[in-house]
């Protein structure tokens, strides 16, 4: 490390990022979480200014009038609008930055990517975090992150096998020796579970659902495999034959039943990517078992239904949907892992520069 980032080090703290489709969670170092709020970002189109983001933003979801928009500037993980992304970052890391009064208020950042990124994709994230105030960017795997966050032994000759769904994308991974031996990003998670509940009401009930809705519907009711006492809640949208608002009741097996082809599929990725890993850390996932994170991992039963079908024991890491920025923070205090795991970058910068 260098004088000069040394001195640099003193007057900026450095950020962890988990730039996720739904959510977007920020770690500064020293001080921890700092910034869990989801991924939207609403615009006044005739102004083109930002008028709201985050959870401020996410209550404006179908709510606004013409010339405002509430949108999600990451589809399956991946920037779909560059500019509103770098004005979503920017605005979260001055609000990290908030309490420094330091002129150089620049950090280095640590940020998550899916496994399977282009490297126009990857160039992407690099740059629109550069463009919101970094001075040196390090790219990670989610999965990797999010292994590193649930304190797995990543660096030991041993495998383990962490599954990790989030809005947008599922990341499955077998993870040893430092590296990513084989590993699946499905572009089918969270929001397709909603996207499949919002279509069985419409199939069931001539039921027209909001995308808000049907989330909370899948968190009060929804489960993978049979539940021991059952559970219903209130189905509330505008009924396409009268267009007039109208309430029915489901329970949790209606439910799981809209969700079962996306976790049927999900659970056959997982199955695939067993089938292609070296036998000899089968052997290790076999006696470790299978961590799930990400939000998609608090789906009731979900681990009970992978371990039924992969016949290997499963676990829901502790606090699945922070495991991936912790593992960004963890990265932050130690920078021999960093330099082990991180992604080769467009402008490759040493930890202390």
């Amino acid at each position: 490390m260098t004088i000069f980032g040394r001195a640099l080090g003193r007057l900026t703290k450095d950020i962890g990022i988990d730039l996720g489709t739904a959510n977007t969670l920020v770690y500064v170092k020293d001080r921890g979480i700092v910034i869990n709020e989801p991924s939207v970002v609403a615009v006044n189109l005739r102004t083109d200014q930002i008028v709201a983001v985050g959870h401020e933003a996410e209550r404006m979801v179908g709510k606004t009038p013409a010339h405002i928009v509430a949108t999600r500037p990451l589809v399956d993980g991946i920037i779909s609008d560059y500019e509103v992304t770098e004005k979503m970052l920017r605005y979260f890391m001055d609000k990290v930055q908030q309490e420094s009064f330091s002129l150089l208020n620049r950090p280095r950042v640590v940020i998550s990517i899916p496994t399977e990124v282009t490297e126009v994709e990857r160039k992407a994230v690099e740059d629109v975090v550069r463009a919101s105030g970094a001075r040196a960017v390090y790219l990670i795997e989610e999965p990797m992150a999010g292994a590193i966050g649930t304190r797995l032994a990543v660096q030991e000759p041993t495998a383990n096998m962490v599954v990790d769904i989030g809005g947008g994308t599922t990341e499955i991974a077998v993870i040893s020796l430092g590296g990513i031996v084989t590993a699946k990003s499905l572009r089918l998670a969270g929001d397709e579970l909603n996207k499949n509940i919002i279509q069985f009401a419409r199939d069931q009930f001539n039921l027209l659902l909001g995308e808000r809705i049907a989330e909370d519907i899948k968190i009060a009711v929804g489960s993978a495999a049979p539940l021991e006492e059952p559970l219903e809640t209130s189905m509330r949208g505008r009924d396409l034959v009268s267009g007039l608002p109208k309430e029915v009741t489901v329970n949790d097996t209606q439910v799981r039943q809209a969700m079962a082809r996306s976790v049927k599929t999900i659970i056959e990725h997982i199955r695939g990517i067993l089938e292609i890993t070296p036998p000899e850390l089968v052997a290790d996932i076999y006696e470790r078992g299978i961590v799930l994170l990400g939000g998609g991992a608090l789906l009731r039963n979900l681990d009970r239904a992978i371990s039924d079908a992969t016949q290997i024991p499963v676990r829901v890491a502790d606090d699945p949907l922070t495991c991936v920025v912790r593992g960004t923070g963890i990265l932050l205090d130690s920078i021999e892992l960093l330099e082990e795991v991180a992604i080769p970058s467009a402008q490759e910068l040493p930890y202390g520069s």
